[in-house]
């Protein structure tokens, strides 16, 4: 494939044009995460970027699109961890738990995607439903989750009748509000949700809920 490159600027140096639209939406990831979209500037990203706004815009079109890229880049590493997880070699529990994990682990690593998440329901997701790329994007969580399940209810190992996009966001809420929260959370209940030393207390936390939850006798309800 041909690689397209961006006039030389000055000192001679040409730079590929890959890697100009990968930096600029490194640092516009940083400044939409830091300031919102309303409170981003273009100008910031720019000069952070060490480019020139017209060069941003030659490339994304403008504010708009630039945060809608960068939501599009987001979503597409949580859903690239998603289509590499393995889990067809494990019982339904193990499965399933390790699932959790994957989304605990990433949300936990990715703060900046969690604040553009807040940040885009704020403007009720308005850039991620005209955005072409993301509406195309489907999550390959959601079919695991539902194979998981169908295995291990035909094991019965899961009593409960559980819709693969419920479980999908019981999942994501814990580790969501864990990054989301930490601070007000913190503030009120003198508890870090993030601390180093609770790590591994609330990944297993997690599983545990899940587990308990899919597999609880309901022969009473």
């Amino acid at each position: 494939m041909t690689t397209v490159e961006e006039p030389a600027r000055p000192g001679g140096r040409i730079r590929d044009a890959a890697r100009t639209k990968a930096e600029i939406l490194d640092v516009a990831t940083q400044e939409f995460a830091r300031a919102g979209y309303m409170g981003a500037r273009v100008d910031e990203i720019a000069a952070r970027t060490r480019t020139t706004k017209r060069m941003i815009y030659y490339y994304f079109g403008g504010k708009e699109q630039l945060f809608t890229a960068v939501l599009e880049r987001a979503y597409s590493v949580i859903r690239q961890a998603e289509q590499e997880l393995d889990v067809e070699h494990l019982d339904p529990v193990a499965a399933i738990r390790r699932l959790a994990e994957l989304t605990f682990d990433h949300h936990e690593a990715h703060p900046d995607f969690i604040r553009l998440v807040s940040i885009e329901n704020i403007h009720e997701a308005e850039h991620i439903a005209a955005s072409e790329v993301l509406g195309k994007l489907s999550s390959p969580a959601i079919e695991v989750i539902r194979r998981i399940l169908e295995s291990g209810r035909a094991s019965g190992l899961f009593t409960a009748d559980v819709d693969a996009v419920d479980l999908h966001a019981m999942i994501s809420s814990f580790c969501f509000f864990r990054v989301a929260n930490r601070h007000t959370f913190g503030a009120l209940f003198g508890r870090d949700l993030v601390a180093a030393d609770q790590r591994e207390h609330y990944r297993n936390m997690l599983g545990d809920m899940v587990i308990a939850y899919l597999t609880a006798d309901r022969s009473a309800d």
